[in-house]
């Protein structure tokens, strides 16, 4: 058996759960290996990437921000986005792409909250290879969303997460993400701190990302190699 995590945290929850379904014979070929989705993150990123967005936020600290969940409809989604529209209105060297939801309560909410901000650019949805690209392209990463709280990590962007709790407290532990919550005054706190922080921001860009190092592949073919030797 593989399982899909990296960090002996992770490994040690995983196991915890299978050591009661499973014989101890059993137990000892279970093997860690990382996130295959890291890997493919390291195949859709290039260097040669091309897209007018990207290219109209060169030379700027350029946030990339995804919001969508439905426990953050109303109120609390109007509150991370005045934060965010704070930090650009204050913060002159600091643009945003937001790639917008299709859910037609996020877009009425973007479009009244950061209507008529020119360093804001509200955009429709991206393909994978060009939202990796994105979050390549970003100073930092503002977010709801779950996945990306593992790959962002894997590209040295730290991520602030606008909700109260995450299904992954081990990035959280590691120092790749942080709890921002949906708070105006708590998501807005944050960022400054990460825009104005340089020390704060690099050990958050060089933490080791707990849910994979791109060779998770790797370590499964040989894994399998060495079983079927």
């Amino acid at each position: 058996m593989l399982i899909n995590c990296y960090s002996i945290e992770i490994y040690k929850q995983e196991l915890n759960k299978i050591a009661a379904q499973w014989p101890a014979k059993a137990i000892a070929q279970i093997f860690i290996t990382g996130n295959t989705g890291i890997d493919a993150l390291h195949y859709t990123v290039r260097n040669d990437f091309y897209h007018p967005e990207t290219e109209w936020a060169k030379g700027s600290r350029l946030i990339a921000v995804t919001a969508h969940k439905r426990e953050n409809l109303g109120e609390p989604m109007r509150d991370m986005f005045r934060a965010i529209r704070r930090i650009v209105e204050e913060f002159t060297d600091v643009k945003v792409i937001y790639p917008v939801h299709l859910n037609p309560q996020v877009r009425k909410i973007a479009d009244e909250e950061f209507g008529g901000c020119e360093r804001i650019h509200l955009i429709e949805p991206l393909d994978v290879v060009e939202f990796h690209n994105l979050m390549k392209a970003s100073y930092l990463i503002m977010t709801d969303s779950g996945g990306i709280q593992e790959e962002a990590p894997a590209l040295g962007k730290p991520v602030l997460v606008m909700r109260d709790t995450t299904e992954r407290p081990e990035g959280v532990e590691a120092g790749t993400l942080k709890l921002a919550g949906t708070k105006m005054d708590d998501i807005y706190r944050e960022c400054r701190q990460l825009l104005t922080e340089p020390e704060i921001y690099r050990r958050m860009s060089e933490a080791r990302n707990p849910y994979g190092d791109g060779t998770a592949s790797i370590k499964i073919r040989k894994i399998l190699e060495d079983i079927n030797a």
